[in-house]
């Protein structure tokens, strides 16, 4: 196939929002490589996933020896492990070779990846100072990245249930009083963005003029923290999402500032504070959209039965490249 300018391939593969260190440190180096991967090499995107997870398992060998010179060489190891955990994604939106398989290997290698290096470094830790603080560090590193993961799954989930409903709600409220409701029904069936995740867009329908009521979370939110749009402004020109402390962020002061800098109790603790304040922040959000729901919802009047739809009915979230 023939592979567009390197400018193109940012457009095609890089996300329109992405963490702070992916867009900073990862995407100035991932993406050039994906261009040349797919021009010189027959790698798919599952072989880099697979390289991914090796160098994950390499940098945990060197985390395990516990000394500095390990520890930054593990760091370094587990950056690179990161770097090809970004491309992997790249390559399939590039080239079109993604697959549903390829999503859970990779959401799985993810997965993987974290529990063994958090295993091996604080192990190495414990083993060289004998303290028993590294085996809660470890045990804490493997339940927030599981927690935000859980997390953002279930809200997800429940937006998409809340759209669904919302839609079916606006769709019988337009055809009881004679409106189209398409406006309506293309603007929630549009794909989400992938920043922002609590957010609920905006719904209008009728070709008449008439609308629907609106339902948004950043309405609520912004007119409670104003000087919020400003820094959120500022972020979405530069391509960074909102959401500063990630999972992400979490990994890579974890995996490479802690060991960098000998700080690996320190580190760790204050990214696991400032990863927890995030989540709370995102269900702080999810919590002001479920309250517009219910009003948008019960401006429509009684529900009619054959509207209504089970919370289970909602399509989970999945893994994408």
């Amino acid at each position: 196939m023939d592979i567009p300018p390197l400018a193109e391939v940012r457009r095609r593969t890089e996300k329109q929002r992405d963490a702070w260190w992916t867009v900073l440190l990862v995407d100035p180096v991932a993406t050039p490589l994906v261009r040349w991967t797919a021009k010189w090499t027959r790698l798919s995107p599952n072989q880099i996933t697979w390289g991914s997870l090796i160098l994950g398992l390499l940098a945990a060998a060197c985390f395990a020896q516990g000394d500095w010179q390990w520890l930054a060489a593990g760091a370094l190891v587990y950056h690179c492990s990161f770097i090809l955990d970004c491309m992997d994604g790249k390559l399939a939106r590039l080239t079109g070779r993604g697959s549903e398989f390829g999503a859970w290997l990779d959401y799985i290698f993810d997965r993987v990846r974290v529990l063994v290096c958090a295993i091996a470094l604080m192990g190495g830790q414990f083993r060289s100072t004998g303290e028993t603080a590294y085996i809660w560090l470890a045990l804490a590193v493997v339940f927030l990245d599981m927690l935000r993961y859980l997390d953002a799954l279930e809200i997800r989930k429940v937006r998409q249930g809340m759209r669904r409903k919302l839609l079916l709600r606006a769709d019988a409220a337009a055809l009881t009083g004679g409106e189209d409701a398409s406006n309506g029904s293309t603007e929630l069936r549009r794909p989400e963005p992938e920043a922002d995740a609590t957010a609920l867009t905006s719904v209008t329908s009728g070709t008449s003029g008439a609308s629907a009521p609106r339902i948004s979370t950043p309405r609520l939110f912004f007119t409670r923290f104003p000087g919020y749009v400003r820094f959120r402004d500022f972020l979405v020109d530069h391509r960074i999402r909102t959401h500063l402390i990630s999972g992400i962020e979490f990994q890579m002061a974890v995996f490479i500032i802690g060991p960098l800098t000998g700080a690996i109790v320190g580190v760790t603790i204050g990214a696991g504070v400032l990863l927890l304040m995030f989540e709370l922040a995102l269900v702080y959000r999810l919590l002001l959209a479920t309250r517009e729901f219910e009003r948008v919802m019960a401006s429509y009047g009684p529900e009619d039965v054959t509207t209504a739809q089970p919370a289970e009915s909602a399509p989970s979230a999945t893994a994408t490249r």
